[in-house]
């Protein structure tokens, strides 16, 4: 039998479909599947590629290719799959992500710390994309920024309009050479028009919102990436209409750092700051120095955050006694 000498290489996942990826490798543009060993040791979405991993591959001739491995990620964002309980993978290896928001209805903080906690959770930098600057007036603007500035300290804001082409230059310094950015939000915020501008040509399809419904569709029906001429690459995603945090209670921590602060200073070590009598939180609250909709905010994502982790903790439990069931079985009947 004549052996396979055919040598691995390494490309980058620049498009992902249902079973199909576009990599590319040296400027070439290959299409690829998964080895049936990696559909066979898959335990979630977790284990197959997405975009932005960086995989081992077989090039077959004729622009094909299959995908061998993934290369260990130095990130991933992830988020709670909609009425599952298990992750969907949305990016590897970003470096940043820009949550956009659009100014006209989308704008809403309580949702902002949503994707600051999967972010987070994913070892990622956020960022504040304020798109369709030209839809309000300089003065709501300022108020928009103003309270963004109040809530959310050390996070960048850039305010721009992918119609009236203002705040690109913006938008092209945060940015970094060699470095993966990826775009998030919900449907019709304008990702992927801000994304035509950054490019400089309309590459993706972009559809304008219905003027009264003020309802977004999902232009974007795929996650893909581009490279920029500085260097920089950036990601388009579809847009998401829930944003589940999963088990990212040191991520929710991380987001409210000033509740985190106050937390040591609390009577009892497992204060849930709800009730608690001598609770620094409830007391920071009542004195005004938390807002209410924040603190909210907080217990709600915490909670969320601490029901999938303990789900997670008794599935996992569950397969370990059905684990060792089986192996008990199988020792008794000595089966091997």
């Amino acid at each position: 039998m004549q052996q396979n000498t055919a040598k691995t290489k390494t490309a980058r996942v620049i498009a992902q479909y249902r079973g199909r990826y576009r990599v590319l490798f040296n400027e070439k543009e290959l299409w690829a599947e998964v080895t049936g060993k990696i559909i066979y040791a898959a335990l979630s979405q977790l284990d197959f590629p997405v975009v932005g991993d960086l995989v081992d591959i077989i090039e077959l001739g004729d622009d094909n290719a299959v995908i061998q491995g993934i290369l260990p990620r130095k990130s991933l964002l992830k988020r709670k799959a909609a009425g599952k309980d298990q992750f969907q993978p949305i990016a590897a290896n970003v470096d940043t992500a820009f949550i956009v928001q659009a100014l006209d209805r989308d704008f809403n903080l309580n949702r902002f710390e949503r994707y600051f906690t999967i972010v987070k959770a994913g070892g990622i930098k956020p960022l504040i994309v304020l798109n369709k600057t030209d839809l309000i007036s300089k003065v709501e603007l300022e108020e928009k920024i103003s309270l963004i500035k109040d809530r959310f300290q050390n996070i960048d804001v850039v305010a721009a309009s992918a119609e009236a082409k203002d705040g690109i230059d913006g938008l092209l310094k945060a940015l970094k050479k060699g470095e993966l950015h990826c775009f998030v939000g919900s449907s019709g915020v304008g990702k992927s028009s801000l994304i035509n501008k950054l490019l400089g040509k309309e590459v993706l399809k972009t559809i304008e919102i219905s003027a009264s419904t003020k309802k977004g569709k999902h232009t974007t029906t795929h996650r893909e990436l581009f490279a920029l001429k500085d260097g920089s690459m950036v990601i388009d995603n579809p847009g998401m209409r829930e944003v589940g945090v999963g088990d990212s209670l040191q991520a929710v921590s991380d987001v409210f750092s000033e509740i985190a602060e106050l937390a040591p200073a609390c009577k009892f070590t497992d204060c849930t700051h709800q009730h608690e009598a001598g609770c620094a939180v409830l007391s920071a609250l009542k004195e005004g120095q938390l807002s209410q909709e924040q603190y909210s905010n907080y217990i709600k994502l915490k909670k969320e955050s601490a029901h999938y982790a303990m789900s997670g903790l008794e599935k996992r439990q569950k397969d370990k006694r059905f684990g060792k069931m089986v192996k008990t079985v199988k020792q008794i009947k000595g089966i091997k």
